[in-house]
């Protein structure tokens, strides 16, 4: 169907409310009208995700419903004949974030399906702990992560844990496809699905055992013990799920100086205060640094309104602060947690640290240096959760830690996706650690650099909205794999990796071999002084992402020949491609 006969379906359907019919009915620019109605709202490894309001091609309260009917019928033909099933639901401060997950709930409780919905909002990395432990078969988590107000999203997680991969995706998007019709999805009360046993409301009681879990991963507990309460410390929840779990782990471990952002400390969806509630972001932290001057913390760090990233300042010798990307915290993090495994002799001789193929390479230095194996997976938390499952089903390697540049980060194995809690407790450590022994979090930092080599990288974002912008993504990508130069300012490409084709190829010695992960639209290269970089379209928004990466002799050497690098590659990309319609 076209877009407009998907209009016409919406406004002849006899379970779209009036009010939806007169929203629809009040779009007046075509191009609005193409935009929400041109395709059905896309359900991929990372669920649904997008602009909030009326159209096939938005999240409301129908897509919603759609998406977890088609989950429903799902899990009952895969697990038919079980005696029980369940899925657990939770939800961030997001606009409908509450709607859209009691619609899930009244959906599944309506095909007999038993749900397990928290009180109130939780961080994403609690809803995967909470699936493994009430043994559900599925999970929901309503959250556009670190997007702007205008999103939400639907994220669904296997019974492992994790979110679901690319062929659980698409076995779920065949069900979804079977609701061609509204009048499909069942629907009861949530009164009369708690009446029926079918709905439970949790809370507290898994809120403990999530935080006991956390708290069990603390790597120097003697320490924590002595210096919890000299170590400084900031946050800012950003509005989101963080505020209560981070501050209660931090708090029941010792640390006693930790200052809130209040403005920032209460869940408001609409986020005031940041417009892009992202940690990625620097801006973010505008508030954070206003109180700084005064209190002049060790550190900062913030949560996005899931809490499954953090972002993190920190405080110099010189009292100037540094902010440290995902790449640089994941580079400190690694290097704490090996090294204290290490000098623990629990370090595992099977253990193996995941990153993604964008994460920074200097994690693979790290690694090798404690003999210890790096992976590589695609981007996105879900193929580094599919990696833990698989270790602990044939156990011949042993997760030890995970990131990724992105600003997401996991250790432990009863979750499996990036944990901000988690995560918080271990930075909070780590820096405590240090600073005990007279050092800061960026003079580590600066060692590592000068013992590994200056990796330096960047990310260029292109925004690519609807139809048309997807379009341009593809031309570009196809541009990149059949057409790319043979060297970049004077430095021949030495490999050339297409995540599409499964193959890697060897450009100077002619050679190829295959690329054992799953198919994925990205083209990496590989020049010969190992400056790279990738190019994919966002899972999860409207944009191109174009990831670079260098090594220098010193921080000078690494800026300059970023500078040099950026240019060149922005050149190819813009030239592949013309943006500027």
């Amino acid at each position: 169907m076209n877009y407009y006969e998907i209009y016409n379906s919406w406004l002849e359907s006899e379970s779209i409310d009036e009010k939806t019919k007169e929203e629809i009915n009040a779009i007046i620019d075509e191009k609005d009208l193409e935009d929400r109605f041109y395709k059905e709202l896309e359900f991929g490894t990372g669920g649904l995700r997008g602009i909030i309001g009326v159209g096939s091609n938005r999240i409301n309260v129908y897509t919603v419903g759609k998406a977890t009917q088609g989950l429903a019928y799902y899990l009952l033909e895969k697990y038919k004949g079980q005696r029980s099933i369940s899925v657990s639901i939770a939800y961030d401060s997001r606009i409908m974030s509450k709607e859209f997950a009691e619609r899930a709930a009244s959906i599944l409780c309506a095909n007999g399906i038993k749900v397990y919905l928290f009180e109130s909002l939780r961080p994403t990395p609690e809803l995967s702990f909470t699936v493994r432990n009430l043994k559900s078969k599925a999970g929901i988590v309503v959250t556009a992560s670190h997007n702007p107000k205008e999103y939400n999203g639907y994220k669904v997680y296997g019974e492992d844990g994790g979110q679901v991969t690319d062929v659980a995706a698409k076995e779920i998007t065949s069900f979804i496809n079977k609701v061609d019709n509204f009048n499909k999805v069942r629907s009861i009360s949530l009164e009369e699905a708690s009446n029926k046993g079918l709905l439970e409301v949790i809370g507290e009681k898994i809120d403990k055992l999530y935080i006991e879990k956390v708290k069990s991963l603390s790597m120097r507990k003697g320490i924590i013990q002595t210096e919890a309460k000299n170590l400084k410390i900031i946050y800012t929840p950003l509005h989101g799920s963080g505020n209560i779990p981070v501050r209660r782990i931090l708090s029941e471990l010792g640390y006693s100086n930790l200052w809130v952002v209040s403005e920032q400390e209460h869940p408001d969806g609409t986020f005031p205060t940041a417009k892009y509630p992202n940690p990625e972001v620097p801006q973010v932290f505008s508030l954070a640094m206003k109180m700084a001057e005064e209190i002049k913390p060790d550190i900062i760090f913030g949560t996005d309104p899931d809490c499954d990233r953090i972002g993190t300042i920190v405080r110099d010798k010189n009292g100037e602060y540094k902010i440290l990307n995902g790449n640089m915290m994941g580079i400190l993090l690694t290097n704490y947690i090996l090294s204290t495994l290490k000098e623990f002799n629990i370090l595992p001789s099977n253990g193996v640290v995941i990153k993604t193929i964008v994460t920074t390479e200097m994690a693979a230095e790290i690694a090798k240096e404690f003999n210890i194996e790096i992976m590589d997976v695609l981007t996105g938390f879900k193929y580094i959760g599919e990696k833990i499952k698989e270790f602990s089903e044939d156990e011949e390697k042993k997760f030890i830690f995970g990131f990724e540049e992105s600003y997401g980060y996991l250790a432990g194995d009863f979750v499996r996706d990036k944990d901000a809690v988690i995560a918080a407790m271990l930075i909070c450590e780590m820096a405590a650690y240090y600073k005990k022994n007279g050092l800061n979090l960026y003079e580590v930092l600066l060692n590592l650099y000068e013992k590994y080599g200056f990796f330096k990288e960047d990310l260029v974002s292109i925004d690519l909205e609807g139809k048309i912008g997807q379009e341009k993504i593809s031309k570009t990508l196809e541009a990149l794999r059949h057409s790319m130069k043979v060297e970049i300012n004077g430095i021949k490409i030495a490999k050339k990796l297409d995540y599409m084709a499964g193959l890697e190829k060897d450009l100077l010695n002619l050679t190829e071999k295959i690329i054992n992960l799953p198919e994925s639209n990205v083209i990496k290269f590989i020049l010969e002084d190992k400056s790279s970089f990738v190019a994919r379209p966002s899972g999860t928004e409207p944009k191109m992402k174009i990831y670079m990466s260098v090594v220098g002799k010193s921080k000078e050497d690494a800026e300059y020949k970023m500078n040099m690098f950026k240019n060149s590659v922005m050149n190819i990309i813009e030239n592949s491609c013309d943006f500027s319609e």
